[in-house]
Parts: C-alpha cells; sequence; structure tokens
C-alpha cells in the first residue's frame, strides 16, 4: 500500500528541474533513490512494486524523475547529461542524514553505477541493467557495472534482450550479486504462458532487494 505520507519534492540539478516522489518509512535506516529508464518514468512496475514494499523495511524510497521527463521531453539525453541530474538530486537523498542507496533501471542503473563512488553512495541497486543493445553483445556496458566501486545489486529477467543473466561477466567475490526474474523482460513483463505469475516476478523482486538491502546495515 502506498504511504500516507507520500510527497513529492521538485529540486534544481544543472540539467533543469527533476522531481521526486517521496515513499517515507516510519523508522528509516536507509533511503534508496530509483531513477527511471530512457523509455519510462516512474510508473514502470518496478519501480512502484518498491516503492510500495520497501518503506516497511526499514527503507525511505525516493522515485526520481529525470528533468528531461519533467521537462515533457521523449528522448533522454545523452549520458553526462543524466548524470548531472543524479548528481543535483543527490543533496536532497541524503539530506535525511541516512545512508543513500544509488538505484534505477536500465538507463538509470547505469547512472547509478557510473555516479555511485563519487557521490558516496552506500551500494547501487540496478534494475535490468543494459549489459549490451538489443543483438549487440560486442557493445558490452560490463566496465559501468564492474566499477560501481560499491557493493551492487542487479535484478534481471530471464528473457531481457538487453543481456540476460548468463551473459554477464564473472567478476570478484563481493563486486556484484544478481537475481534473476525468471522468464522476465526488460521491463519485467512475463508470458501469460510462463510457468511463474506476474505477481510472483515481483515478489522475486521485492523480496530479494529486501534481503539485500538488511544485508547492508
Amino acid at each position: 500500500m502506498t504511504s500516507e505520507n507520500t510527497h513529492t519534492e521538485t529540486v534544481g540539478t544543472d540539467a533543469g528541474p527533476a522531481r521526486l516522489t517521496w515513499h517515507p518509512a516510519k523508522e528509516p535506516r536507509l533511503v534508496l533513490g530509483l531513477g527511471h529508464g530512457a523509455g519510462g518514468g516512474i510508473e514502470a512496475r518496478d519501480l512502484r512494486a518498491l516503492a510500495a514494499v520497501l518503506p516497511a523495511h526499514g527503507v525511505t524510497v525516493a522515485l526520481v524523475e529525470q528533468p528531461w521527463r519533467v521537462a515533457g521531453r521523449k528522448l533522454a539525453p545523452a549520458p553526462k547529461t543524466l548524470d548531472a541530474g543524479w548528481r543535483g538530486v543527490w543533496p536532497a537523498l541524503a539530506a535525511p542524514g541516512l545512508p543513500v542507496v544509488s538505484g534505477g533501471r536500465s538507463a538509470g542503473a547505469r547512472v547509478a553505477c557510473r555516479t555511485a563512488a563519487a557521490l558516496g553512495a552506500r551500494a547501487v541497486l540496478a534494475l535490468s541493467f543494459p549489459l549490451h543493445p538489443p543483438g549487440r553483445p560486442e557493445k558490452s556496458r560490463a566496465e559501468e557495472l564492474l566499477g560501481a566501486g560499491v557493493p551492487t545489486l542487479v535484478v534481471q529477467g530471464g528473457n531481457d534482450p538487453f543481456g540476460g543473466p548468463e551473459e554477464f561477466p564473472e567478476a570478484p567475490e563481493g563486486t556484484y550479486d544478481l537475481i534473476e526474474v525468471a522468464y522476465g523482460d526488460h521491463g519485467f513483463a512475463v508470458p501469460k504462458r510462463a510457468e511463474t505469475t506476474q505477481e510472483r516476478a515481483l515478489e522475486v523482486i521485492t523480496e530479494g532487494v529486501a534481503e539485500w538491502v538488511g544485508s547492508l546495515g
């Protein structure tokens, strides 16, 4: 259920105004900032599910709308502009005085990985990390993921055309963990004929993330 205390905040950044929708925990111990992808906004099913579930686990969730979405544009800008927008909202995410987990889906996951170390993120949550463009495995973005420099959790659909779980590179222990959402596509949608349900797919995400954030201390 959505908290009655949910509220929005507009934050100025070098890329223009961004918008945060806060889903506060009653007794928070972490803040999780979640950015959206290049093809959608904070209405994505995984972002909404996490915002609904995690506050009960002591995690205040802030869904972050990048300036280009707030301005009503349909195409995402260059990565450096996305990074600038994310850096601009960071003081608001850190304002509660709690450790901040930097997260996002797809392009938002890349932003979180690229900026985590410089911003002092406690960890990174990468939802549907776009390991490569569909059909172009040679165009790997693994360096962004491996270079996050903080504990990282990847949540990936089993049928994600941007990179399935089996495509992710081996890395030293502690670099990142990966949760597979069986049958899920890039948006974690599962086919009706799959051996699981859409509801269960979202539970895999929320239960896995809740357990992981609990391990962060």
